[in-house]
């Protein structure tokens, strides 16, 4: 195909401003597609990115495909283009003639989206994106659904993943942060980070239909938690404050745990008998930065005893290892997951203790162009809560940005499965 920009070609590494016709007075159009005047078609993977950083500046643009051949109908604009498109890439955005400020705005932005194309090198670590336990909690929760109809309850979210909440909300989920918000005889859904016995207490009270979701290797954490207290010893509990997990390890046994994130809190611990110390982690957590917390434990309290096996889960131990196998080849790292993932959040951070350039997306909306600017490998990974297609989005867009090399080398072969509990099999429609 020799699609060609509506006056002009354009390069990768410039900008074409073209005069059109066809919007309406002041608008701003960033094209999912365009058609050119002699009728090509052709695609814009990256226009997402495009949209999101004209907003981030203040432009109220709208995302739709754009017509090049409707020039004498409409208002008169300028298109901003670069490429190329013919082949598969580049970003356009059509902004009216009265809109000055919003064309000016485009022009930088435009600068900075041209500056980010080009071709490279994507390193997909492997594993990446849902572990079993997310598979597991999600497939729950949508068995729930189809069982009872909207609308069913979650306390807390089901796993942390903003797009995940999203679509189960669009099918009736309710999703609330203590069990007294919901009536009373409801069914609820006791999320995948787990819950103390105490609201499992509340739960019975308000006689809730309860659907336990929580990881199995959180409940192993749970049950480890309850022996160590059950003789006699001070639990040390490695976490962040705060989390859901967190929070449901130390209800196991409140008055017997202490929490600590780092080594400087274990230098400062008291406990009423050193020989009788036990420890547990959250699931999610760094591996070689809990393992110096465990080091300085055992420092301190050499009677220190802990689990039979690491609690920090594979999923979180997997793709941290795979991060690493890629992490030194690439410029800049994404890490697709929530803010509210702690094991996304380890991933960003053991990048960023490689030395390499790494950034938190939610999805390709959260995409900067100035962290793609001269990065000619681009390490992409996904937290275990996050699903596969936002990955594939961000291969996409930078597709829609230059030809790409996907490069996959997995360093760990998954298959766990965790069973479901016998509750959602009972009375199935």
């Amino acid at each position: 195909m020799e699609a060609e920009l509506p006056d002009a070609r354009v390069s990768q590494a410039d900008i074409s401003e073209t005069a059109i016709g066809g919007l309406a007075p002041g608008d701003i159009v960033v094209a999912t597609e365009i058609v050119f005047r002699r009728g090509d078609r052709v695609r814009c993977p990256a226009a997402p990115v495009l949209w999101h950083a004209l907003r981030r500046r203040g432009l109220d643009a709208r995302l739709t495909a754009l017509d090049t051949r409707s020039s004498e109908e409409g208002e008169a604009a300028v298109l901003l283009t670069t490429g190329p498109f013919d082949e598969g890439c580049g970003v356009a955005v059509a902004v009216s003639d009265r809109h000055l400020s919003g064309l000016a705005t485009a022009r930088e932005v435009m600068r900075a989206a041209a500056a980010a194309g080009g071709r490279r090198r994507v390193l997909l670590a492997s594993p990446r994106s849902f572990c079993a336990g997310v598979e597991r909690a999600v497939e729950i929760v949508e068995r729930v659904l189809a069982r009872n109809g909207p609308p069913v309850y979650v306390r807390k979210q089901i796993v942390h993943n903003s797009h995940v909440v999203r679509e189960l909300e669009q099918r009736g989920v309710v999703f609330v942060d203590e069990v007294d918000e919901i009536p009373v005889g409801a069914p609820v859904v006791f999320s995948a980070h787990g819950v103390s016995p105490a609201v499992r207490a509340a739960s019975t009270a308000r006689e809730l239909e309860v659907v336990d979701a929580t990881c199995p290797l959180v409940t192993k954490v749970h049950a480890e938690a309850r022996r160590f207290a059950g003789r006699g010893d001070t639990l040390v509990l490695i976490g962040h404050p705060g989390h859901e997990e967190t929070e449901g390890t130390m209800g196991q046994a409140p008055e017997r745990t202490v929490l600590v994130q780092n080594v400087a809190d274990v230098a400062l611990l008291e406990v009423a008998d050193p020989q009788r110390v036990s420890y547990l982690t959250q699931t999610t957590l760094a591996v070689d930065e809990t393992e110096e917390v465990i080091r300085a434990l055992r420092a301190r309290f050499p009677a220190l005893r802990g689990p039979r096996s690491d609690d920090i889960c594979y999923a979180t131990t997997n793709r941290q290892n795979a991060l690493r196998a890629v992490v030194d080849q690439a410029d800049v790292v994404l890490v697709v997951g929530s803010e509210n993932s702690s094991n996304s959040q380890r991933l960003v951070e053991l990048a960023r203790r490689s030395g390499t350039s790494a950034h938190l997306i939610d999805d390709v909306a959260q995409i900067e162009w100035e962290w793609l600017s001269g990065a000619e490998t681009v390490g992409l990974t996904a937290g275990a809560s996050a699903p596969a297609s936002l990955v594939d989005e961000v291969v996409a867009v930078l597709r829609g940005l230059g030809p790409v090399e996907v490069v996959e080398e997995p360093v760990a072969r998954e298959d766990v499965g965790f069973a479901l509990p016998r509750k959602v099999f009972a009375h199935e429609r």
